[in-house]
């Protein structure tokens, strides 16, 4: 079991004209921001939105032309599914995907509308997985995993080849881990051109499958991520074989991290990203310290998010940011006692979006009633200026 650099070399060259090579460009934001120099990998403008593609044309062509006939299935939150969907329908091998549930259906549609058949079974990837090699059994198909497999990671290996032939002045490399295949390939290019590249990756809190693996314990993973492109609970065994020694340090992130890296790919890159394909801006804003000053590389993996997640992910980022903020205030109910308030912080420029009117509470007087006032502000200090001329009128403020 190996994937060389001539591997990725040939897959390059089976997969050229058919699958675009992305851009890499610095940013001057990102970089001010955090310290380090950093480099973004915009995997998220494949047609099908995520770096999954190659690793998935790479492995169907290397099908027989019986395995083309038969068809192919497998397990995946989504982008592997769109990427194995859009390039089956073009080379006409059959595919079936089977899909957790609670996918997004940003991907479940996308999958859908490349031509797969789209089966919605487990509440997790190993259970989706379990189907899949169910119907395998059942109807010959063969099973081509996201990632536990030569061909895709010899594939995804591309991605690190390109990066470093586009960039080759990088200190390091931050590849998102979930099976492991992409950072197992890229690893192997960029160590390959420049041995003394840095490969960090970075997992999900909730699915730190690698890490686990590589302190010899057993992965404890649960629970929603908006990382749910990392979501592995058992990272492959040909990706960890391969990469283990290559890297060389795994960050593990919570959510809100990811979060943040979403809210700021969008708001100072102009750029859509899923909460995995911000793992690598995610690794450094938690630990600012430890890349100041280095050029460092972030493969943004995908941009398939929901449309409804990402206003979620954007409105929570201005509540940390106090952007956006609810004054709960306890007042008399009497006629003219809200627009008074509204007085105070419109005067200061808040700008009202929301009022809830609470009678009912208990801990309040039975003549009065609690107002939650919710206010965008420009930031954490001009929030606190509008607390502080609401407590100067005499207005009770509970939370604020």
């Amino acid at each position: 079991m190996t994937v060389t650099i001539d591997d990725i070399r040939a897959a390059q060259q089976r997969i050229s004209g058919q699958v675009d090579r992305t851009p890499v460009r610095h940013s001057r934001r990102l970089s001010q921001l955090t310290g380090a120099e950093i480099w973004i990998k915009y995997d998220n403008l494949h047609f099908t939105g995520s770096f999954k593609e190659r690793g998935a044309l790479n492995r169907l062509l290397q099908l027989t032309p019986d395995e083309k006939k038969r068809g192919v299935v497998a397990a995946s939150a989504g982008n592997h599914a769109q990427a194995l969907a859009y390039h089956g329908g073009r080379l006409g091998v059959p595919v079936t995907i089977v899909m957790p549930e609670g996918t997004p259906f940003v991907k479940v549609d996308g999958t859908r509308a490349h031509g797969a058949n789209v089966v919605i079974h487990g509440l997790d990837f190993s259970a989706s997985t379990e189907e899949a090699k169910r119907l395998q059994a059942e109807h010959g198909y063969v099973f081509v995993s996201a990632f536990d497999d030569e061909g895709i990671v010899a594939g995804q290996g591309v991605c690190g080849l390109e990066f470093v032939e586009d960039a080759p002045d990088l200190d390091a490399l931050i590849i998102p881990i979930g099976g492991g295949g992409l950072i197992a390939g890229s690893a192997i290019a960029a160590k390959a051109i420049k041995p003394d590249i840095k490969i960090f990756g970075v997992e999900a809190a909730r699915y730190p499958s690698f890490t686990a693996r590589r302190r010899g314990e057993p992965a404890k993973c649960s629970g929603q991520t908006i990382a749910e492109g990392i979501a592995i609970k058992a990272v492959g065994e040909i990706p960890f074989a391969l990469a283990d020694s290559l890297i060389d340090e795994v960050f593990v992130c919570e959510e809100a991290d990811f979060e943040k890296g979403v809210a700021l790919l969008a708001t100072l890159e102009k750029t859509v990203a899923e909460g995995a394909g911000a793992g690598g801006l995610a690794a450094i804003l938690a630990n600012p310290e430890r890349f100041k000053g280095m050029k460092i590389g972030i493969e943004l993996t995908g941009g398939n998010i929901d449309a409804r997640m990402l206003a979620v992910v954007l409105n929570r980022e201005m509540v940390r940011e106090k952007r956006l903020i609810v004054y709960r205030i306890l007042g008399d109910d009497r006629p003219g006692m809200l627009s008074a308030m509204a007085a105070v912080i419109g005067g200061l420029g808040g700008n009202i979006i929301d009022v809830v009117h609470n009678r009912l509470a208990l801990d309040v007087p039975a003549k009065g009633a609690e107002f939650d006032i919710m206010v965008e502000t420009r930031d954490a200090r001009h929030a606190e200026e509008i607390g502080a001329a609401l407590k100067d009128q005499g207005y009770e403020l509970r939370m604020g």
